[in-house]
């Protein structure tokens, strides 16, 4: 990497830095890390904990079960993420954030890098979005025991956007999502195995006619399995076509 190419800086504030690189340590994340392509710091939220016992939490004020990450902490740990990565985003992995999208791993990725808040227990105390800049995420409709392994997963999915992290150029351009659509099924040699042969059309060697059975599956798979993203898919769709149809109208066409 040039002197002038910065790498993507990942921060993650956690109560347990010793998950992380975890399998980013491995496998294209991990030869990336050591290559300089990222860089990780972890920070320990107890280390901005204001008594000697090193309290992170405390009881839910109006009572209930479990305990709440208390926000003079948090807003200690952020602002020294802040410190450390002033231009990156700082994200807090929450059940009821804004479901991750490929969009937007794309523009972290194409970012500085990320600064990514993990949580236990009940949460966080709720004044710390108040104060500061943080936006919530989630990676879906599941709860953990703890941020951790929703970080792994933002930061896997930005780190194999990275320059020179995935092998061929292509690969991050056809895979589900990036067209608003899942993607194709895939099949390798052998050509007939358990009495199941490949499709015809990809073994015909017609570039045309392999792309438009690919788009015709994908659009097949999304409209089965993800009725969202096909009504998303189809409005963009629609939107497109009746603004291509107006043009014409308006060329005179």
């Amino acid at each position: 990497m040039s002197s002038n190419e910065m790498s993507f800086a990942a921060t993650i504030l956690t109560l347990y830095p010793e998950m992380f690189p975890g399998p980013l340590g491995v496998s294209l994340a991990g030869r990336a890390l050591e290559e300089g392509k990222w860089s990780l710091d972890c920070v320990q939220l107890r280390d901005f904990a204001a008594d000697k016992h090193r309290t992170v939490d405390d009881t839910p004020a109006g009572g209930g079960a479990g305990m709440v990450l208390k926000v003079d902490v948090l807003a200690g740990a952020i602002d020294h993420a802040r410190s450390l990565s002033p231009k990156a985003p700082v994200l807090a992995m929450t059940p009821r954030g804004t479901p991750i999208s490929q969009a937007r791993i794309r523009e972290l990725a194409a970012g500085p890098g990320v600064s990514i808040l993990c949580g236990r227990f009940e949460g966080f105390d709720e004044r710390i979005f108040e104060a500061r800049e943080v936006e919530e995420v989630s990676v879906g409709d599941i709860v953990l025991s703890g941020g951790e392994p929703a970080a792994l997963m933002i930061l896997d999915a930005c780190i194999r956007l990275l320059p020179g992290v995935m092998g061929a150029a292509s690969s991050g351009t056809e895979e589900s999502f990036e067209e608003g659509l899942l993607e194709y099924p895939h099949y390798t040699r052998p050509q007939e195995w358990d009495g199941r042969t490949i499709p015809e059309v990809l073994r015909s060697g017609d570039h045309a006619k392999i792309a438009a059975w690919r788009k015709a599956m994908s659009e097949d798979h999304t409209r089965l399995r993800r009725p969202d993203l096909w009504e998303r898919y189809s409005g963009v769709r629609d939107q497109s076509a009746s603004g291509a149809r107006r043009m014409d109208k308006d060329q005179g066409q």
